[in-house]
């Protein structure tokens, strides 16, 4: 079959699209309680969890283009729940640090957030969600082939 004849309901961009919706929509809601966006969320979770960072390595992680992060940074930074320091080395370059108030607001909503993924595990059920979670890591590790490539087969 033809892929430009695949019907909506079987186009993988579309499915995951619809995918996450699924999954952000109620986590969205427990975010906008606490005033936080989903990559403010993304970019503290980072932080949290890995300590302070370059700009770059935060982007890689939170999946944020670098502009993105530049404004979500500056918007942090306004919360009070990061600062932004010199590198020790390299004065051009700053490291992202979280702050206790950032901590704070992470500690107190990482629960409920886990409970919303808990939620959807016991719903797909506990195998299907580890496959679901296998399945999206492997598509993400899948190197990509030039289009010439792809267009020859």
């Amino acid at each position: 079959m033809n892929n430009a004849h695949l019907p909506t309901s079987r186009s993988l961009p579309i499915a995951l699209l619809r995918a996450r919706e699924r999954v952000m929509g109620p986590i969205r809601t427990m975010l906008a309680d606490v005033d936080v966006t989903e990559q403010q969320w993304r970019v503290l979770r980072v932080l949290h969890e890995g300590g302070a960072m370059e700009p770059t390595a935060i982007s890689e992680m939170a999946c944020l283009l670098l502009p993105s992060l530049t404004r979500i940074l500056q918007k942090l930074e306004e919360k009070k729940l990061i600062v932004r320091n010199p590198h020790p080395s390299d004065k051009r370059r700053q490291v992202i640090v979280i702050t206790q108030t950032g901590r704070d607001l992470i500690d107190s909503n990482q629960s409920a957030a886990q409970e919303l993924a808990e939620d959807l595990r016991v719903r797909m059920g506990p195998d299907r969600y580890a496959l679901l979670l296998d399945l999206l890591a492997e598509l993400e590790n899948i190197e990509e082939t030039p289009r010439e490539q792809v267009l020859a087969k």
